[in-house]
C-alpha cells in the first residue's frame, strides 16, 4: 500500500497550531520538565496512562492538574490513602428509602482525565479496581456496567523514597500504564523561575484552549502518521532483546533479566514513537523517536533478577545497553 507522506506531512501541520496551543498554556504553570511535559502530551495523543515517579514538589501533581486545566473536559484528582474503598473510586448503588430500590451513584473514576495521587498508597483492591477500569474502560456497580468516557486518561502519581504505609504496585498492573516517566531535579536556572513564580502574584491562571473534540482530531493524525517496515523491525529487535539478550550479543545480560518485555512493549513503542513525530512536526517515524521513547515504556517492563539488584543495575542500565547495541537502521 502506497503512503502519501507528504500528505500527512501536512496534516500534521495543521494541527500543530493546536498542540503549540497547549504547550504555551502548559508553559503558564510549568518552568522546565520539558520531558515530563512531553510524556504527558504523548499519553494525551495516543490514549495511554501514564505513571509519575518522584520525590515531593517536583510538579508532577501540577503538571497534570495544568493539563486537564488547558483542556476543556471533565477532570477528577483522588488522593489515594491506605483507608480508601473500591466504591470510593467507582461508584456504589444507594438505598432510596421513598420507594425502595437502590440508585446507582458512580465514582470519580467517570471523567476524562483522572488524577490518582500517590497510587501506592491504596490497598491493592483499590488499585485493581482502578487498574480493571484502565484496561477495560467499563465500570460494574452492581448488576450494571457502565462504560467509561471516550476520552478517558488516567494519570497516576507515585513517591519512590517512602516505603512505610505503602502497597507497591505488582509488575503486572504497572504493565496497564502505557509509559511510567521518572522526574528529575530542575536545573538551578529553572529552579530559580519556579521560586520568582511562587514568590510573585501576578502568574496569569491556565485556561481551557483545546476541546475533546480537538484531542480526537489529534489522536487520527498521529494514527496516520508512517512507520517503515525497517523501523517496525528494529521496535521488535530492542523488545525481544529484553526477553532473549544472549541472542543479540549480549550474553552479558542475560544473568541480569528475569523477564523481558511483553508484545504490549512492541505496541507502545510504535505508538509513542507517532506522536514524538507528531510533536517534532514529520509525518514519519524515525528510529530516534523510538530511542527517545524507550525508556519510559520499558523500564516498568523489563523485571531484573535478584544478582541485578544486588549488582545495583537498574533497569534503564539494561535498556541502555540495548538501545547502543541493537543495530540502528
Amino acid at each position: 500500500m502506497l503512503v502519501d507522506v507528504p500528505q500527512i506531512k501536512d496534516r500534521v501541520a495543521e494541527q500543530s497550531e493546536r498542540i503549540h496551543r497547549l504547550q504555551g498554556e502548559l508553559s503558564k504553570a510549568i518552568v522546565g520538565q520539558e520531558e515530563m511535559l512531553s510524556r504527558l502530551l504523548v499519553g494525551l495523543l495516543t490514549d495511554g496512562h501514564i505513571l509519575l515517579e518522584g520525590v515531593p514538589g517536583l510538579a508532577k501533581t501540577t503538571a497534570i492538574k495544568s493539563l486537564a486545566a488547558a483542556l476543556d473536559t471533565h477532570f477528577q484528582r483522588i488522593q489515594f490513602t491506605p483507608d480508601l474503598l473500591p466504591a470510593d473510586l467507582v461508584g456504589t448503588m444507594i438505598y432510596v428509602p421513598s420507594d425502595g430500590s437502590f440508585k446507582t451513584r458512580k465514582g470519580p473514576i467517570f471523567s476524562n482525565f483522572v488524577l490518582a495521587d500517590e497510587i501506592n498508597r491504596a490497598p491493592s483492591k483499590v488499585q485493581s479496581a482502578l487498574l480493571e477500569a484502565m484496561q477495560e474502560r467499563q465500570v460494574t456497580i452492581g448488576d450494571q456496567t457502565y462504560p467509561l468516557q471516550g476520552l478517558f486518561l488516567v494519570m497516576a502519581t507515585q513517591n519512590p523514597i517512602e516505603q512505610e504505609g505503602t502497597y507497591p504496585l505488582p509488575e503486572a498492573q504497572v504493565d496497564r500504564f502505557m509509559l511510567k516517566v521518572k522526574i528529575s531535579y530542575p536545573e538551578a536556572a529553572e529552579e530559580r523561575k519556579v521560586l520568582d513564580m511562587s514568590l510573585g502574584d501576578n502568574a496569569p491562571p491556565v485556561r481551557p484552549v483545546l476541546s475533546a473534540e480537538d484531542i480526537a482530531k489529534m489522536q487520527e493524525v498521529v494514527k496516520m502518521i508512517y512507520i517503515d517496515d525497517q523501523v517496525r523491525d528494529y521496535i521488535l529487535a530492542l523488545v525481544r532483546a529484553t526477553r532473549a539478550p544472549a541472542e543479540s550479543g549480549m550474553s552479558e545480560l542475560a544473568p541480569l533479566i528475569d523477564f523481558g518485555a511483553s508484545p504490549r512493549a512492541s505496541i507502545y513503542l510504535g505508538l509513542g514513537a507517532r506522536a514524538m513525530a507528531f510533536l517534532s512536526g514529520r509525518g514519519y517515524v524515525t528510529p530516534q523517536d523510538v530511542k527517545d521513547i524507550a525508556y519510559d515504556v520499558l523500564r516498568h517492563r523489563v523485571i531484573l533478577t535478584y544478582e541485578a539488584e544486588a549488582e545495583r543495575v537498574a533497569s534503564e542500565d539494561v535498556i541502555k545497553t540495548i538501545l547502543e547495541t541493537v543495530p540502528v537502521p
